[in-house]
């Protein structure tokens, strides 16, 4: 039993327990959610979208052996312990290449699986829920399943080949493609129960061959919508109320919980609620960003006052004329006249300009401003106006004004929500018999 399903296993025994994920590949996001999972002794579950990282890099140009490598480094320099890391994949399927015919996407996922796990990730979301250019539209059920059991089985032969533990696996999809998101202007409908119960009867069909029947016990979630989601200047918080039927269906299921993905900006007192209502696993990722966007700028406020206008890093010009020049990441997401773009670019809640961080010339705008306010340290009565929070722990000698640690405590604000929403009263070590998920792939 890994540290993935004993959780699961405890949340079905009834314990106050769940499992976040912080879907990210920001460095400075991701320090922060090691001292996050530090602070509140829990297990930290970093994910990776199929647009994000695969077999030819992504959007973020790594592979996922790289990702992986990537993330050990920051572990290792934080002294983060391997034993706690644990590895996912999201929305892994056709969807990078879902313009191509049915043979040819699927082709691309079968090897983006079999990347995935050979370079050591334990918790995978099979996610087949998308329409390839020959194929109908929805796409029915019966192929989904069988799409997902296909990868499912190329999975769990990569996995034994490598002499890694076996996969868990996440099925179903009720929530927009990686990196798009919905208006919320029509409302948002949650998952009927009779809906979650013929997707999971689908599945176990397809599951069904005698070399998946392993596979099929390693099962540990379906993805339903709970009735939380986000657009570019709202929010859908979770309503308990209506998400009754669902959570007690799942309550007759044995051994899986639900998986609840755009979770971002979702209250605290909602995240305890989704968890306590076997929404067990809550993915975030956004919020995380919009987090790390926020302390940048208000950070540049500050060097705005500090420091004469030739000696800036002109961050949030620079950024702005990047999104302006090179608009593919929002362009299809945002509309409005020039002044609501204008807004959308730098402040909407779907963040898209989480994908421009990486470009030479903001990354050398944020290293500028970095470099600025290392060199001019910010005095209190700019952090009391900039940075209220991070202030008052600067005066109560629990933080330094150093840049980095006042970018890394405001995305630690939001990521222990999230922390403190599925801790077990802290969680304590992995148990006698539980296998860490990391262990092979800190050896790899």
């Amino acid at each position: 039993m890994s540290a993935v399903q004993s959780l699961i296993a405890a949340h079905r025994r009834g314990e106050n327990v769940g499992l976040y994920s912080v879907c990210c590949s920001n460095e400075q996001v991701l320090l922060a959610a090691m001292q996050v999972a530090r602070h509140y002794d829990t297990v930290l579950l970093i994910e990776a979208t199929s647009n994000q990282v695969d077999q030819f890099g992504g959007y973020t140009g790594m592979t996922p052996a790289q990702f992986r490598d990537y993330v050990l480094r920051l572990a290792h320099a934080q002294a983060f312990p391997i034993e706690r890391l644990i590895l996912g994949g999201d929305h892994l399927g056709p969807n990078a290449w879902q313009k191509r015919p049915a043979a040819e996407a699927m082709a691309h996922a079968r090897e983006l699986i079999a990347a995935y796990v050979a370079a050591g990730f334990h918790k995978i979301h099979l996610d087949c829920s998308m329409s390839c250019a020959d194929d109908p539209t929805p796409l029915p059920d019966e192929i989904v399943a069988a799409r997902s059991a296909e990868l499912a089985r190329i999975a769990e032969r990569t996995a034994a080949e490598a002499g890694l533990p076996p996969p868990v696996y996440v099925i179903g999809t009720e929530v927009p493609v990686p990196g798009g998101e919905a208006s919320l202007a029509g409302g948002l409908a949650v998952t009927r129960p009779e809906a979650a119960a013929k997707t999971l009867d689908i599945h176990r069909q397809a599951f069904s061959a005698p070399d998946l029947a392993a596979a099929w016990e390693r099962v540990i979630a379906m993805v339903v919508q709970p009735g939380v989601d986000f657009d570019h200047s709202s929010v859908h918080h979770y309503d308990p109320q209506a998400a009754t039927a669902l959570s007690d269906f799942v309550e007759t299921q044995p051994r899986i919980v639900f998986e609840a993905h755009s979770t971002d900006y979702q209250t605290e007192a909602s995240l305890h609620a989704l968890v306590r209502d076997h929404f067990a696993i809550l993915k975030v990722g956004p919020a995380a960003t919009f987090a790390f966007r926020e302390a940048l700028f208000a950070l540049a406020a500050i060097e705005d006052e500090l420091l004469p206008s030739a000696e800036r890093s002109q961050l949030l010009e620079v950024l702005d004329r990047r999104m302006v020049e090179h608009p593919a990441h929002w362009r299809n997401h945002y509309s409005g006249d020039e002044h609501q773009l204008h807004l959308l670019r730098r402040y909407a809640l779907s963040d898209r300009c989480r994908y421009y961080w990486g470009e030479p010339d903001v990354s050398a705008a944020v290293d500028r401003l970095i470099g600025n306010l290392q060199r001019h340290a910010p005095p209190l009565i700019l952090l009391s106006q900039f940075m209220p929070e991070q202030h008052d722990e600067i005066v109560a000698g629990r933080l330094t004004p150093d840049p980095h640690a006042l970018i890394q405590h405001k995305i630690f604000g939001r990521l222990a929500e999230y922390a403190r929403a599925c801790a077990r009263n802290h969680v304590g070590e992995l148990g006698e018999n539980e296998t860490s998920d990391a262990t092979a792939l800190s050896e790899r």
